[in-house]
């Protein structure tokens, strides 16, 4: 009789260039999700049942990540001991090449331990390339890791914004808003209208930025909901009882 499945927290780092984000698609797309190649690779691992990756944060096509992180449970066939973290960490990257995608880190954490609902926060980061007039003129290494908008002299900027959540596109309506009012395409007084409407379509199409400057920098966690997996008295997810999780 199998045991129950260990869970693992996984961080992972990726270029979204060519992915139609972090999440899973069908697999017959043109572009599939990050998390396709997670468990396409997990699948190498001959677990006794099915993995699923649970991510934190969900990013979109073009969008990068530094560290995002994900929880996922693995069952092995009777009598074979539970990965260790290291294990776990070698065998994901061993089948993730030779894709963009790497495991940074992997470890045991709590039955109850939820990667997406015991986030503390979220910290993005958008890069700006400023001063090139024309797209040719972005480093070569460059030209998919940044937004480029035209003025200003040659330098790179970095907006990073952290919280506990965010809305869809929030990031990049915000960069996007700052460089349209830099530029003279928004008026400082018509943004702080925008604001108070709280209507996502009401900014105009051209003040979203694009994606492959932004940047999902870290995912933090407490120190308790990262501790080893043990057996407590009364089963809690992120300091909630199941029953209040649930209700």
């Amino acid at each position: 009789m199998a045991g129950a499945p260990a869970r693992y927290l996984v961080f992972f780092q990726y270029f979204g260039t060519r992915y139609s984000g972090v999440m899973e698609t069908k697999s017959d797309q043109a572009l599939v999700g990050v998390q396709n190649y997670l468990e396409k690779a997990a699948e190498q691992l001959k677990p006794s049942a099915p993995i699923k990756f649970h991510i934190s944060s969900r990013t979109d096509s073009g969008v990068h990540a530094l560290a995002n992180a994900a929880h996922l449970d693995i069952q092995r066939a009777p009598g074979r001991a539970p990965f260790t973290g290291p294990q776990l960490l070698q065998g994901l990257n061993h089948h993730l090449k030779p894709e963009p995608i790497r495991i940074l880190s992997a470890q045991r954490v709590s039955s109850t331990f939820h990667a997406r609902f015991c986030a503390l926060s979220r910290t993005y980061i958008y890069r700006l390339l400023l001063g090139c007039a024309h797209r040719s003129q972005i480093p070569v290494f460059e030209q998919d890791l940044c937004w480029a908008p035209p003025g200003g002299g040659l330098e790179f900027w970095e907006v990073k914004v952290k919280s506990k959540s965010f809305l869809y596109r929030q990031v990049r309506r915000m960069v996007g808003a700052l460089v349209a009012v830099g530029q003279g395409r928004l008026a400082p007084g018509r943004l702080q209208e925008l604001l108070e409407l709280r209507e996502p379509r009401a900014l105009p199409p051209h003040a979203t930025a694009p994606p492959q400057g932004l940047f999902l920098h870290s995912v933090e966690y407490s120190h308790t909901d990262l501790a080893p997996p043990s057996a407590p008295a009364e089963e809690e997810l992120c300091g909630l009882s199941r029953k209040e999780f649930i209700t």
